[in-house]
């Protein structure tokens, strides 16, 4: 069995999302009129040896701002670690986070921040809304590093950079999958930034996840945003997915 591919704006059946329609798009979730993103890590690769560091800089507030205008959506997420640095903030860090801010001003939309671990430093440079457990309908967004202290029918969350090898080649991927924590959907999301090189999960178990929404990894189903062709491959539950290779 292959990848399914259909079309980037779809209902989301990896999970039961019969709450809100859900898309996929340039590593973003689209939950309604909600756009949610994860893992930007926004100053990573600007203190290092990195010619193009394509994550950190005007690349990333392109893509953001590509995403909200081609989405108009009423509010964006950031799943949490907005900044890359636990120490320190390098002085393009706020002109990015200026750049984001103000794609979102530019069609009407609000920026919320869920903090996640990398986010100790997010006060200097944030001062809009933050929330570590963030509603959307019946559904949360977290960052995922730690147990979410609320019940609901579905969470979306980032922290461990997702990745998939297909052929040969790692690709940034969501994983979804039902009833996977505390008899709740989750559908974590793959980081925003470029820079990050991620984690292959073809191999991985639940227990070699970071967060603890993961536990049945067999079940996740791995989705592949395909940028030249616009669309998603989806692709069966990794336990499957294991025994096609």
């Amino acid at each position: 069995m292959g990848p399914v591919a259909v079309t980037d704006n779809i209902t989301v059946t990896s999970a039961d999302w019969t709450a809100m329609t859900a898309s996929y798009d340039d590593r973003a979730l689209l939950l309604g009129e909600t756009l949610v993103v994860a893992d930007l890590h926004v100053g990573r690769g600007t203190g290092g040896n990195l010619e193009l560091p394509v994550g950190s800089g005007s690349d990333m507030v392109q893509r953001f701002q590509s995403l909200v205008e081609r989405h108009g959506p009423e509010e964006v997420v950031v799943a949490g670690d907005l900044l890359h640095s636990f120490q320190t903030v390098p002085r393009s860090v706020e002109s990015t986070v200026a750049g984001l801010k103000s794609a979102c001003q530019e069609v009407g939309a609000r920026l919320v921040v869920t903090p996640g671990n990398h986010d100790t430093m997010l006060d200097s440079v944030w001062d809009g809304p933050t929330e570590t457990e963030y509603w959307v309908g019946d559904t949360v967004v977290c960052h995922g590093h730690e147990a979410p202290e609320v019940d609901a029918e579905r969470y979306v969350v980032g922290h461990d950079h997702p990745t998939i090898s297909i052929e040969g080649q790692r690709r940034p991927c969501y994983l979804a999958g039902s009833g996977q924590y505390r008899g709740s959907d989750v559908v974590m999301l793959p980081s925003f930034n470029r820079l990050n090189a991620g984690v292959e999960v073809n191999e991985m178990r639940a227990g070699d996840f970071q967060s603890p929404l993961v536990t049945d990894a067999d079940r996740l189903e791995p989705v592949v945003w395909d940028e030249s062709g616009r669309e998603t491959l989806s692709f069966p539950p990794l336990g499957e997915f294991r025994r096609m290779l």
